[in-house]
């Protein structure tokens, strides 16, 4: 490929970020056309199609998808050399898009709202549902962030752990088990509630006590942790949460927690992003306001459950 049709990879960058030609063109300030030929020539020097249509955009071959991993990190290194990193929250107007589940929406979205109408009121923050897919989100650039467990280990993806979700078993106040200690026993006999994201009717819990030859009734499963708090309150299911997603509705009377009767080990989230946007200066402000955000809720939840 000559020096001159450098260009092509400029291009080819920013339809694999819009997964949609129209985008790419406003977002090159370019006509549609322009960037219709722009592909017709990358595909007869890389020889692959790159590019199918999907619904109302485009999806990208395989070999596009690796051509992208390799050629987005220095396209990112040539921007930031050449643009002054510049980003004023109080004056910065940008969009940022975070995968995360309903349960970390619940804890941080309300305090996040209130920094930025207070910090940066020009920052739209999106939220994008999150089920164990965040490692593709990021790599797709279809999110910012991933803000959730991330146990992956390839090389494109940064993580900064920022938090150890502590499990807790929740019940409604009349339940049977709530005046008394909670034993294995008396733990297994009773019917549950499962949080699944993926569908599946089994988790850590579930591993755990199958260490020990023993079992529990998976009574009702929900995709999300609000509507398990609201129908533990409303049944005689109990289940198994990470504290910090339960927090508010114990303090509040709610719910009662009490320990896992057995050793759980916590889940550890972390904020992930793709090194294309290592040098981001705006995506660093956010993580950095995150962290601290966290931070401070993981100190008050821990003085309330003291």
């Amino acid at each position: 490929m000559s020096k001159a049709d450098l260009n092509l990879i400029v291009m080819f960058d920013a339809i694999m970020t819009e997964q949609s030609v129209t985008a790419a063109a406003e977002r090159l300030s370019m006509t549609q056309p322009s960037v219709s030929n722009a592909i017709a020539r990358m595909r007869h020097y890389w020889k692959d199609p790159l590019f199918v249509k999907h619904g109302r955009g485009v999806r990208p071959t395989p070999y596009a998808e690796k051509l992208w991993q390799q050629v987005s990190p220095p396209l990112a290194e040539i921007q930031y050399a050449i643009t002054p990193a510049n980003f004023v929250p109080l004056y910065a107007k940008r969009q940022f898009r975070i995968a995360l589940t309903d349960g970390m929406t619940g804890i941080l979205w309300l305090p996040l709202r209130k920094h930025i109408e207070k910090h940066a009121p020009g920052i739209d923050i999106h939220a994008v549902p999150y089920k164990a897919d965040g490692e593709q989100l990021l790599l797709d650039a279809d999110v910012d962030l991933v803000l959730d467990y991330y146990p992956g280990s390839n090389p494109l993806i940064h993580s900064k752990w920022i938090l150890d979700n502590h499990f807790v078993c929740l019940m409604r106040p009349g339940h049977e088990l709530a005046s008394s200690a909670l034993t294995l026993g008396r733990f297994i006999s009773h019917d549950h509630l499962f949080v699944s994201l993926s569908g599946d009717a089994k988790g850590i819990v579930d591993s755990e006590l199958e260490k020990q030859g023993l079992q529990r009734r998976i009574a009702m499963t929900v995709n999300s942790f609000s509507g398990a708090v609201e129908i533990i309150r409303g049944s005689n299911l109990i289940t198994v949460l990470p504290y910090p997603v339960v927090a508010n509705a114990a303090i509040r009377g709610e719910v009662i927690v009490k320990p896992v009767p057995l050793a759980i080990p916590p889940a550890s989230i972390s904020i992930a992003w793709h090194t294309r946007n290592d040098r981001d200066v705006g995506l660093e402000w956010l993580r950095g306001i995150l962290s601290e955000l966290i931070s401070e809720l993981s100190i008050s939840y821990g003085e309330a459950n003291s």
